[in-house]
């Protein structure tokens, strides 16, 4: 490290893309616990668009943006992890309650460390860290998912429900996906078995696909469409509420006897780093190094281009995970 000083995108408070400015501020000094990453990329998350927009009752300002970031290790304090190693920065109050990901470099405690090898772009790698972990948190602890069940994944060509196809479909799983936009079905056919419509009542579709439904579900649109999403699942059957792509954050009266078939199970998932083993992260990224696994990144911008990027994201034109490479 040759500069005290860093680039990093700065948020004072809630408003418009435009409120994300980038400026030159001081590299965080790690302290026993932490460890000093130099961030090569990190992926676009819609909660950061909450957060910039003042939505949900987590995190401070002025703040550093950013849930996950991917780089290498500057310094540990503790000896935890070696200069040079690469690693994945997910969660543990990254962009909310501690300066997180949209910088040149990030602090952050050991526990959100995730260490990998691999000689992917950057611009691969920075998309995963948090995909991963919330697809593979969701089949893994809110479905327990096996292989030969069914799974529909509500909110398809969002990056978490193509990272769960890959991983679904790895695992042995006949994955059901939805998109609202009938472009989009070619492009999503590439990751998963069938593809529905989402008109917002889709359940019988899908039990055209499944008959008696599918084994489970990720929900991934919000609570708009989780009550025509646990209609889709057979009895015994499970539904994992992962997202929320509609901003729609509660059940309006929410009465759980009316609410939920018999029988239907509901879960929920938000995870830490610690959800992701090391060994997942480091087998994912072997086999997209293999061609046997994708990536599905959408488009890469500049650290320069955060506005432009949250821009596509408030829009939801990008297909696939948004990703700034820092250098």
């Amino acid at each position: 490290m040759t500069s005290s000083t860093m680039r990093a995108v700065v948020l004072e408070g809630p408003g418009a893309p435009e409120v994300l400015q980038v400026r030159r501020v001081p590299v965080p000094t790690p302290r026993a616990g932490e460890v000093l990453i130099r961030v090569r990329a990190f992926g676009l998350n819609r909660s950061e668009l909450h957060f910039r927009q003042g939505l949900g009752s987590f995190g401070s300002f002025p703040r550093v943006p950013g849930i996950e970031a991917a780089g290498e290790v500057v310094e540990a304090p503790g000896a935890e992890l070696a200069p040079g190693q690469q690693v994945a920065a997910v969660m543990g109050g990254m962009g909310r309650t501690i300066d997180g990901g949209y910088a040149e470099y990030t602090c952050v405690p050991v526990s959100s460390v995730i260490p990998f090898h691999s000689d992917l772009p950057w611009s691969l790698l920075g998309a995963v860290p948090e995909m991963l972990q919330t697809a593979y948190g969701s089949l893994a602890t809110g479905l327990d998912l096996q292989s030969g069940q069914s799974l529909l994944i509500r909110g398809g060509t969002s990056s978490v429900g193509l990272a769960a196809a890959v991983l679904a479909r790895r695992l042995g799983a006949t994955v059901v996906s939805t998109t609202r936009s009938a472009s989009r079905v070619e492009f999503l056919s590439q990751f998963v078995d069938h593809v529905v419509i989402d008109d917002g009542d889709i359940h019988d579709a899908v039990r055209d696909v499944v008959p008696g439904g599918v084994d489970a579900a990720v929900e991934l649109v919000g609570t708009t469409t989780l009550r025509d999403t646990v209609l889709s699942v057979r009895k015994a059957g499970t539904v994992c509420f992962t997202g929320m792509l509609s901003d729609e954050w509660a059940v309006p009266d929410f009465y759980p006897i009316d609410f939920l078939p018999n029988a239907v199970r509901l879960s929920a998932y938000s995870g830490e780093a610690s959800d992701l083993p090391a060994e997942v992260l480091q087998g994912f990224l072997d086999d997209v190094a293999a061609g046997t696994a994708v990536v599905p990144v959408g488009r890469t911008y500049a650290l320069d281009e955060i506005v432009r990027a949250h821009h596509d994201m408030e829009a939801g034109v990008l297909l696939g995970k948004g990703v700034v490479v820092t250098a």
